[in-house]
């Protein structure tokens, strides 16, 4: 296994934050039928009707429906559990089934989730329509990838990983839930994966900045 250490190295070329998994802190969802954990938002601190993009985590216990959030777009990544089925009004089904499968729906969607077997953890994406852009990739140990975004977020999934940066000498160690957020990548940002885990990889393009360019 591969140790992680407090000490990550600093990111000099990109401002970057190393965000522990053990110090997310467990919140109500909206509508109060689940649990939530925020990883990261923008603006930092907003609530949910001010902010542009959230990422957070979500643990699942009982079948029911799902928040609605008017304007926003959603992704949604089942992690673990044996899945959920989200039923919309109209009549669409979307089926988690297994790990890394992914969802995308309008968060103002009338949703309704049938568990399986038992309780899920899924990791959620919400976007502001019109004032960003983002999408979800998963990634694996052995993996190189070149990546263009306003904002990066790696997610480690599953088990640990190095990430190693171009232009960073020493790689960062992300254990399970941990994640590595780089904001103002001004380029393509080439990234590589080592270790036995799983990331989910983030990106999100700001509307406001792509007008000015």
């Amino acid at each position: 296994m591969i140790g992680m250490s407090r000490n990550q190295p600093t990111i000099t070329a990109m401002k970057s934050e190393f965000i522990r998994g053990a110090d997310l802190i467990a919140s109500p969802w909206k509508n109060g039928g689940g649990v939530t954990r925020e990883i990261a938002a923008y603006p930092p601190d907003a609530g949910f009707d001010r902010f542009i993009w959230r990422v957070s985590l979500a643990d699942v216990a009982q079948p029911g429906p799902f928040s609605s959030f008017a304007g926003i777009d959603r992704t949604l990544v089942l992690l673990s559990g044996a899945g959920m089925l989200l039923d919309e009004a109209q009549g669409r089904t979307h089926a988690l089934e297994q790990p890394y499968d992914i969802a995308r729906f309008a968060g103002e969607a009338a949703i309704d989730a049938r568990l399986i077997d038992g309780a899920t953890r899924d990791f959620n994406l919400m976007i502001r329509r019109g004032a960003a852009t983002g999408d979800i990739d998963v990634w694996h140990g052995g993996e190189s990838h070149a990546v263009s975004a306003d904002t990066l977020l790696l997610f480690c999934a599953a088990g640990c990983v190095y990430v190693t940066l171009a232009g960073v000498d020493e790689p960062v160690a992300l254990a399970t839930n941990d994640t590595l957020r780089i904001d103002d990548v001004q380029h393509t940002l080439d990234c590589a994966i080592s270790g036995n885990g799983t990331v989910l990889a983030i990106s999100i393009h700001h509307a406001a900045r792509a007008a000015r360019t």
